[in-house]
């Protein structure tokens, strides 16, 4: 069954410095622990896709009703303290699994290289209905 593990950064109980003032080294190690889990799934055969993803500060939010043009807006806000930063998509034999994955994760460092207990969100990915021939 295949999950998307949905990666937010905001504070946690573990670590509330934003990822904005963290140390070059901090980040760089952060990265590099993000690829080595990316790599390890690959390995295993579990891993569908991952992406990093850029910052609030370029997101937009479109909506439309159809039949005029699409409004285009600035979002999500900028005084959010939290935002999607990424996600993994894996192909597992069971949620377990997908919960170990993303407890991994979770534990990826931050300042001091402590982990920082970041909240990964586990969702199952939903096949399409079966059509009807």
């Amino acid at each position: 069954m295949k999950y998307m593990l949905l990666k937010t950064y905001a504070p946690t109980k573990y670590c509330d410095t934003p990822i904005n003032e963290w140390s070059p080294e901090e980040i760089r190690a952060h990265i590099d622990f993000q690829r080595a889990l990316g790599a390890q799934l690959a390995e295993a055969g579990e891993l569908v896709d991952a992406q990093g993803l850029a910052g609030p500060e370029e997101a937009r939010i479109v909506s439309s009703d159809g039949r005029s043009a699409p409004v285009v807006t600035d979002g999500p806000f900028p005084e959010t303290k939290e935002f999607l930063a990424g996600y993994w998509i894996v192909d597992v034999d069971s949620p377990e699994r997908a919960y170990e994955i993303a407890a991994q994760a979770s534990a990826a460092p931050g300042p001091g290289g402590k982990p920082i207990g970041e909240y990964i969100e586990v969702r199952a990915v939903m096949g399409a209905p079966a059509t009807e021939q």
